[in-house]
């Protein structure tokens, strides 16, 4: 057999990073960022392929961009030169939509060289990605050749036409079995995430778990219960539950400062309830601060609320948290509550329930003992599961992985010719 076929050992590799930016950066973009420059400290060779939302301009760019979102040669020949010029040994997507589109695991197929793709949502099963419409879970769309509901209601962008563009490309990529032959291996950020993902239709033996982590090298761990306030860090949206933290201060009889960081299309309206209760000596709101900033509040807090109110992939500031040695008061809802062990490295309380949620923060001032445990808890998790080190073994066995079975594929393939053509010539 050719050397070529030889399963291989991985040191140091060629890897083509695929992402699709979003107008507003957010965490996804920040994962990307991370991990190729995870990737580069170990001595891998790493490009980066990125398009930007921001050229979706007008009606001319939004039409092409609704039929790249389908199908885009353009993207194609895109990453076929992109793999040919940089002799790429895999290729790792994290976002193809919409400009990419699914057209460049064509390009992959085409020059044999493997596929792993991040779920960082639930857009394989949902047009909106979130699984998350008027101000509830749903799965309406989950396990649909046809996601129409999600047309119906107009899911992506509150528009019926955007959300028709959407549930097109993920009809045509269902049938065409884009989902299940073109990929060799999936990530998902969670075991909650990867049970919807196969409800969806991805073939769960190629779905691997890696959580997210995050780089904190300035980051001390603080064990002593000495923080004077509750935090919330996160934007200020709907899903994100913001609503149902203050009401938990509404109820009353919470004696624990909350500061609020971050910013979003509820702003206004949020510091407009906050005045309207009478909450501004209890609430503060901060805006959108730095890393270094909001890792130092996390450092003094005394606990983290994350009161949100769908599912989530992988909230990096669970894992900021965790490093801070920071508890973290969570919904028991989706992969929120698989990330926080409750009575471990945090609180669950019920997802939407303000009484509840006030319960749990009254139950933080009255247990310090616990709460110093958690702490320590909470730290010791991150060093486990969240580093950059810990990270970096988990990812590479992935491409270990796709990278062999694909060499044992075409292996298969070069003995089966060989096999006919020995036949034919006798």
């Amino acid at each position: 057999m050719p050397n070529f076929f030889k399963l291989k050992t991985i040191t140091e590799m060629n890897i083509l990073i695929i992402h699709n930016r979003y107008q507003f950066a957010g965490g996804e973009d920040a994962v990307v960022q991370a991990e190729a420059e995870l990737l580069k400290s170990y001595g891998h060779d790493v490009s980066v392929l990125e398009v930007d939302n921001d050229s979706i301009i007008g009606v001319w760019g939004k039409a092409k961009a609704a039929f790249s979102a389908i199908y885009s040669f353009s993207s194609r020949n895109l990453v076929s030169n992109a793999i040919a010029q940089h002799n790429i040994e895999v290729v790792h997507i994290h976002n193809f939509f919409p400009l990419l589109s699914p057209s460049i695991y064509d390009a992959c197929r085409d020059a044999v060289v493997p596929v792993v793709q991040t779920l960082h949502n639930y857009r394989l099963g949902c047009p909106k990605a979130m699984l998350f419409r008027e101000g509830r879970v749903c799965e309406d769309c989950i396990g649909k050749a046809l996601p129409l509901p999600g047309v119906i209601h107009g899911c992506y962008r509150g528009s019926r036409v955007e959300s028709a563009v959407v549930a097109s490309m993920l009809a045509v990529h269902r049938f065409r079995q884009t989902w299940q032959e073109r990929v060799d291996g999936y990530i998902a950020l969670t075991q909650f995430q990867k049970d919807k993902l196969v409800q969806a239709g991805l073939p769960s033996e190629k779905i691997y778990i890696k959580p997210n982590f995050v780089f904190t090298p300035d980051t001390i761990a603080k064990t002593s219960y000495d923080g004077d306030y509750a935090l919330f860090v996160g934007r200020l949206s709907e899903e994100k539950g913001v609503a149902t933290l203050i009401d938990a201060y509404k109820q009353g009889s919470l004696s624990i400062p909350l500061k609020i960081v971050g910013d979003g299309p509820l702003n206004d309206v949020l510091q407009q309830q906050v005045q309207t209760l009478g909450l501004e000596n209890m609430i503060t709101f901060l805006g959108q601060q730095n890393k270094s900033v909001v890792l130092n509040l996390m450092r003094n807090a005394q606990f983290l609320v994350f009161p949100s109110i769908w599912y989530e992939g992988f909230p990096l500031t669970i894992a900021e948290a965790f490093a801070c040695g920071l508890p973290v008061i969570a919904a028991k809802l989706g992969s929120m509550a698989e990330i926080v062990e409750n009575g471990v490295t945090g609180l669950h309380f019920e997802a939407g329930n303000s009484v509840d949620l006030a319960a749990k923060i009254r139950w933080t001032t009255t247990h310090a003992e616990a709460m110093i445990a958690m702490r320590k808890y909470a730290h010791s998790m991150y060093q486990t599961r969240y580093t950059p080190e810990a990270n970096y073994h988990l990812l590479i066995e992935i491409y270990q992985q796709v990278i062999n079975k694909n060499m044992s594929k075409l292996a298969s393939i070069s003995f089966s010719k060989s096999s006919l053509q020995s036949i034919h010539s006798n």
